[in-house]
């Protein structure tokens, strides 16, 4: 039933996006996405719509090809929404944060498709000072039966069980004092909190290979995934440059992108945009939905969310057409 009204709301925005391409020029759409796994694994995992299906993903990349749509850089991106070609369809996908799957998973299936992506790296990951709570959590969950939560005993049986799980615990850390009962947690069920970082984090080495790699492009996304609004402007210049500093020196680049780690419309605004300029940024993106125009605002630009459980390709048309980004700028929840 999903599917079939995916398929219906794609028969309707298809033709005023082709419209608007006439008048607008070429039109260009940003994916993102956290983390990655095989369809068998993805089935099991306690928080699976963090995590994209790569069979899924193998598929949507092929659908790209086959209907004219160009993987790009974000760079190329920017550069193409600049300029004054009126013709060309193209994407762009960007892996934010820094998990091991982005080196393992991802990858070698955009090198496989030979098409480039792009990541944002959260320096505090592979540099070891940011705690991986929801990942150390979801791979409790998933792989233990029983675990002691606070005075409690709980124990684990089906995938719902476990989802249900994920969700309730996550919910009642949610917020500054997360580290702290991920730590507790980790102490009563005699978890390695250290080994089950670099389980799941992306390391220095890995970042290296993978900007030796002429189709991956790297950039920022602050150095303990802040929410820059949130942040007096000389903290938030903290986290903007310490983060590319770090990422220029530990890697030998000019890094001039940045993703907002929060970046819906109420998360981000003019000081933030003015800010990550003044860090010597020449591109931000946020996660308001939409599509890439001729004259986008080269420090808010669009990109959307790949939720893990949208396994569809009509779920895919619908950022690509623009339509999800007409719906939530109406609703105001871009």
């Amino acid at each position: 039933m999903r599917e079939l009204c995916f398929a219906a709301a794609n028969a309707l925005a298809l033709p005023f996006a082709e419209v608007a391409d006439l008048a607008r020029g070429s039109r260009g759409c940003l994916f993102t996405f956290h983390r990655a796994a095989s369809a068998d694994l993805w089935e099991k995992l306690p928080n699976r719509n963090f995590h994209v299906d790569t069979s899924f993903l193998d598929k949507f990349l092929t659908y790209l090809a086959t209907n004219g749509w160009e993987v790009v850089t974000m760079s190329e991106a920017e550069r193409r929404s600049a300029s004054s070609d009126r013709t060309g369809r193209y994407v762009n996908f960007s892996i934010d944060d820094g998990y091991r799957d982005t080196f393992e998973e991802v990858a070698p299936l955009f090198r496989r498709h030979k098409v480039p992506f792009t990541v944002f790296v959260t320096t505090g990951i592979p540099d070891g000072t940011l705690p991986l709570w929801w990942a150390g959590l979801e791979d409790a969950l998933l792989h233990r039966d029983r675990l002691i939560l606070g005075t409690q005993t709980i124990d684990l049986g089906s995938s719902e069980e476990r989802r249900n799980a994920y969700q309730r615990i996550a919910a009642s850390w949610d917020g500054p004092d997360a580290p702290k009962h991920y730590a507790e947690f980790c102490a009563a069920n005699g978890i390695d909190i250290d080994a089950m970082h670099w389980k799941h984090a992306i390391s220095w080495d890995m970042l290296e290979e993978l900007a030796r790699d002429p189709g991956v492009e790297i950039g920022s996304h602050t150095v303990n995934h802040a929410r820059i609004s949130s942040l007096e402007p000389d903290a938030a210049m903290v986290e903007l440059q310490g983060s590319r500093k770090r990422l220029n020196e530990r890697l030998g680049l000019d890094v001039k992108l940045f993703a907002f780690p929060y970046g819906r419309s109420g998360d981000c605004g003019p000081r933030d945009f003015a800010l990550v300029q003044q860090a010597g940024f020449h591109t931000a993106a946020t996660t308001r939905k939409g599509v890439l125009r001729r004259g986008v605002n080269r420090f808010r630009l669009p990109r959307n969310t790949i939720n893990g459980g949208h396994r569809s390709l009509a779920a895919m048309e619908l950022h690509l057409t623009g339509l999800t980004g007409a719906v939530t700028g109406i609703v105001g929840r871009g």
